[in-house]
């Protein structure tokens, strides 16, 4: 923030500084800004687009716990760039771990810990934290944010100018600092945050800006070099107000979420993360929403295309078109997992959207929606060929055991395969499409 150009002399009255003294002030209060900026955006370029993958810290409680050492099984740590952790709280004006019995105290095994060593029953520090202190000590390469998530209001509150400051320094004394809890002080393990407000109003949007100004500005006094990313919705439209270009130099990575475009909320099927436009129903998608956010201002080589491993289901028992597009309610319970919709038995036929490559199951009578590798394939080769920043992953649990997925997106992205060919009028600016739908094999 500029300093105040009005001071109170010792008698009460206030005193405005002469313009010498007001310009001297200003321009050192510029030269700062323009400063950390400027060192900031020396290291924002990527030399290859990267890949994230978000770690489900709730998926301790699932039926099958996931565990840190899946990744490494998988043959994936070695592929992922960063781990988002999902997640820490923000609420009442300070940043706290969010589920002490999963970050910080379950006890693993021999069998199910990272190296192969039994967890030290006499230390405090346990794990999921742990466990991937663990997994980075094994890939040295591998950067940790943790995603800081919490209620619109929340944010909104610990956005205001009275307790920003206090508010970004609680988060960097326990996640940068790693003062866990009472005893547990683990410094190092988090390469910086992952904040997810969602999302910031038309009042909110110079706080918003000046959070993450604030976040910037501590961060770089303590380590210069942390990470500091936002998660966003499909659409800039969804952060009214926000001047992105206001926001940027204090940032490394914008983490598009490119997800949710369909879901069981609604009483009609479709896609749940499009690439394209169907032009004959309406609706956003992945490419009109990157072309819009770098109208906005946010640079391409920043930008982190979503990528959901997981799905959602309709019943359909009329539908035309192949259950597609069709009335209906959603399944309302829960989303699907990428490897249990591959491992789904049934009279399910898959069918694939030619545009965007986007598959999609129906029997007669239930439909559902999800990504697959060859969508996902084409998805990340969009990513590279249009010099995005990389990808980032919802969420890693979803994928195989031997991480079919995440090495599908890994490969793509390096090495895009060379008869991928993308519409040349598929953008917003661009004409109608025709979408043409094929048959293939029965599903397993």
């Amino acid at each position: 923030m500029l300093p105040k150009l009005r001071r109170r002399a010792s008698d009460g009255r206030v005193r405005t500084p002469g313009p010498i003294v007001a310009a001297i002030l200003l321009f050192g209060a510029l030269l700062s800004c323009a400063q950390a900026a400027s060192s900031h955006r020396r290291k924002a370029t990527p030399q290859r687009p990267i890949v994230v993958g978000y770690f489900p810290q709730w998926q301790l409680y699932a039926d099958d716990p996931y565990s840190v050492k899946a990744i490494d099984q998988s043959g994936g740590a070695g592929l992922l760039d960063q781990i988002n952790y999902a997640q820490g709280f923000v609420k009442d004006g300070h940043c706290s771990v969010a589920d002490p019995n999963a970050d910080l105290n379950t006890i693993y095994t021999a069998a199910n810990s990272v190296n192969g060593i039994a967890d030290d029953s006499t230390s405090r520090f346990h794990g999921y934290f742990h466990q991937i202190e663990e997994l980075k000590q094994k890939y040295p390469h591998l950067k940790l944010l943790i995603s800081l998530e919490g209620r619109a209001a929340d944010f909104a509150a610990d956005a205001q100018p009275a307790v920003r400051k206090q508010f970004v320094r609680s988060c960097i004394d326990t996640f940068i600092r790693g003062h866990f809890a009472e005893g547990i002080n683990v410094p190092g393990l988090f390469d910086g945050f992952d904040v997810d407000w969602e999302s910031p109003h038309q009042e909110d949007a110079e706080n918003f800006r000046d959070l993450l100004r604030e976040f910037r500005e501590q961060m770089n006094a303590v380590r210069p070099g942390l990470r500091l990313s936002i998660a966003v919705g499909p659409s800039p439209r969804m952060l009214g107000g926000v001047d992105f270009r206001s926001i940027i130099p204090y940032l490394d990575q914008v983490g598009v979420m490119n997800y949710d475009y369909a879901g069981p909320w609604m009483q009609r099927s479709g896609f749940i993360a499009p690439l394209f436009r169907d032009p004959a129903h309406p609706g956003g998608s992945i490419d009109r929403g990157m072309n819009d956010y770098i109208a906005a201002g946010v640079p391409a080589h920043m930008l982190l295309m979503g990528m959901p491993f997981y799905g959602y289901g309709w019943k359909v028992p009329e539908g035309d078109n192949h259950g597609l597009f069709q009335a209906g309610p959603g399944i309302r319970s829960e989303d699907y997992p990428y490897h249990r919709i591959r491992s789904m038995k049934g009279k399910y036929v898959l069918y694939r959207d030619r545009l965007s490559h986007a598959p999609w199951l129906y029997d007669g009578d239930t439909f559902f929606t999800f990504e697959d590798a060859s969508s996902l394939s084409y998805k990340a080769a969009y990513a590279a060929k249009h010099s995005l920043g990389g990808v980032m992953i919802w969420e890693l649990s979803g994928d195989t055991s031997d991480g079919e997925l995440l090495h599908t997106v890994h490969r793509s992205l390096n090495r895009p395969p060379a008869w991928y060919t993308f519409p040349p009028d598929a953008s917003p600016t661009g004409g109608p499409q025709q979408t043409v739908r094929t048959r293939s094999a029965e599903a397993p």
